[in-house]
């Protein structure tokens, strides 16, 4: 008789849902994980910045919260990973995509400054982001997909949040400039950023992890 409770009962339902599982769950975890890990790379700027400019300049600043993000992420987005060894696969993955991606979007800005060079910043580091977790996780089909989830998501939250810096600091004191000596300008800025980036970390990590046949969770 066990035998053929067993045999009755739906034994592959959970197992079924649990590889594909939700969009908006990825979505969200990555947001709020990475908006915590932006807000302390920030952190380092926002409270440390002069000190490392005058003693390391500003690449040792750069290096420093590059260090604060990736040391971070792992800790705060490895259940994006499925499977064992979820943060040691994350790290794989994350650590080069990160570095081509902040690659890509220094290149374009060091070369046309602000406004265009922002804009194809935010295009160029979206497109490598999402290839190299596409190739991190042996599934590249949904690239055009994930590409412009993830520009899409990572613009709104950096010019969003350059919005809301340029606004507070000059609630502090009439300009851009008085807001460098407050660190809740770039605090904010550092929050919105990581919602938008995160998100669509999210994002790409899901779709890029989703089972191969049709599915109707996205």
């Amino acid at each position: 008789m066990s035998g053929s409770n067993q045999s009755n009962a739906p034994a592959s339902a959970p197992e079924k849902a649990r590889p594909s599982g939700c969009v908006f769950r990825s979505v969200l975890r990555g947001s709020v994980g990475f908006g915590v890990v932006s807000v302390a790379g920030f952190a380092v700027w926002a409270f440390g910045g002069r000190w490392l400019g005058r003693h390391f300049g500003e690449a040792g600043l750069y290096l420093a919260c590059a260090a604060v993000f990736v040391g971070l992420s792992g800790l705060a987005l490895r259940p994006l990973v499925r499977g064992p060894g979820s943060l040691a696969q994350f790290y794989r993955i994350f650590i080069p995509a990160f570095a081509l991606y902040a690659a890509a979007w220094c290149a374009a800005w060091f070369a046309l400054g602000f406004g265009a060079g922002e804009w194809l910043g935010s295009f160029a580091g979206s497109v490598v982001l999402a290839a190299m977790i596409g190739r991190g996780l042996g599934n590249i089909r949904p690239l055009p997909k994930a590409s412009a989830v993830v520009f899409t998501l990572n613009s709104a939250g950096y010019f969003l949040g350059g919005k809301s810096f340029y606004w507070m600091a000059s609630l502090a004191g009439g300009g851009p400039r008085s807001g460098h000596s407050s660190p809740w300008p770039k605090l904010c800025w550092g929050l919105l950023y990581g919602l938008g980036v995160g998100a669509g970390l999210g994002y790409a990590f899901h779709i890029f992890q989703k089972d191969s046949r049709p599915a109707s969770d996205v």
